[in-house]
């Protein structure tokens, strides 16, 4: 029998279509195709982007350009620029604003065929701290007032090229995804006085049935209501509203978890194309007390169509309660 869940920080509404139940193997296989040789994030085609904005450098390695561990660049075709002045602007209902903004392109590696599965834990952890500094540096722009950091991994995800990168996009505004959760959870915070991402790993870890990893400081799960098979959320343990707050051993779990959701993705699903999403709180607002930093895991394995964008509505033919299942019975 199909369900109709509704997701708990938000209010949005997911059908659960048991009857339309899939497992893994249902999924169709996206084969990535190979394309031109020339790579311009490999080492040696540094003056192929625009000049970086951080480096981290093996130390051990004598110094030269091509000596790098990770690389944050401008994008070289940016969706808002970092020049100019923010004007806002009315236009009778309509509003308008310049596109002042930062748009940058995380470099994960030097080695083309890296991946999240397959990074050694010290590269992936340092992943993370690229994030937690180019986040540090943008909020001084008081333009600014949100920084959203995502990955396209896989044509099919978005992804315009093969070599490992995550990409950043700080805007002038909140983006309304994060506004909603935002409202979501001062909304039961005033209610209940409790953080509801609190409340949801609680829960979650006295029920089990969809936790699919965790260790000492933080929590994947198939959140209640997916919108996607296979969608996993990973949570710190520890209440904390501002990624950037995030400290030295909490960021060894964070690459370790990340690494093992990753491999386990990779077992059941066979590389899937996906996109992740850090969702942090907004620079000037204090959200303390009542939001949680979290990152939001989605394979790229089903399409929207016409009810969809119609009612809002997400159809997910895999339960979470399976996904979990599937993904925790993977052999590391």
């Amino acid at each position: 029998m199909p369900e109709l869940r509704k997701e708990p920080i938000v209010g949005i509404w997911v059908i659960i279509s048991t009857e339309r139940g899939k497992r893994p193997s249902d999924f169709e296989r996206v084969v990535p195709k190979k394309k031109a040789v020339f790579c311009p994030f490999c080492p040696g085609n540094e003056d192929k982007t625009p000049p970086s904005i951080l480096v981290y450098r093996n130390n051990m390695i004598p110094y030269s350009n091509s000596n790098w561990t990770l690389r944050v660049v401008p994008n070289k075709f940016p969706a808002l620029r970092i020049e100019g002045e923010l004007i806002r602007e009315g236009e009778g209902v309509y509003d308008k604003m310049t596109g002042i903004g930062a748009h940058e392109v995380i470099i994960e590696s030097p080695v083309h065929e890296a991946t999240f599965s397959n990074m050694h834990p010290k590269a992936l952890e340092d992943v993370f701290w690229s994030y937690r500094d180019r986040i540090m540096d943008l909020k001084k722009d008081r333009r600014l007032k949100y920084c959203l950091i995502f990955k396209n991994h896989g044509e099919a995800a978005g992804a315009s090229l093969e070599h490992t990168h995550s990409q950043l996009i700080a805007l002038p505004i909140v983006p309304i995804a994060v506004s909603e959760e935002l409202a979501g959870s001062e909304g039961y915070y005033k209610y209940k006085e409790r953080c509801i991402y609190c409340d949801i790993i609680r829960q979650e870890l006295n029920e089990k049935i969809r936790v699919i990893s965790e260790n000492r400081h933080f929590l994947a799960i198939a959140p209640y209501a997916s919108r996607s098979p296979f969608e996993t959320w990973i949570l710190p343990k520890r209440h904390m509203a501002l990624y950037e707050n995030t400290e030295v051993a909490e960021m060894e779990s964070l690459a370790s978890i990340f690494s093992d959701i990753f491999v386990r993705i990779d077992a059941v699903l066979e590389n899937p194309p996906y996109n992740f999403m850090l969702h942090t709180s907004p620079f000037y607002e204090n959200t303390e007390p009542y939001y949680h930093w979290h990152f939001e895991i989605v394979p790229k394995l089903t399409k929207l169509a016409g009810f969809e964008w119609g009612s809002g509505f997400f159809i997910n033919p895999t339960p979470p309660e399976d996904a979990a299942q599937y993904m925790r019975e993977v052999r590391i």
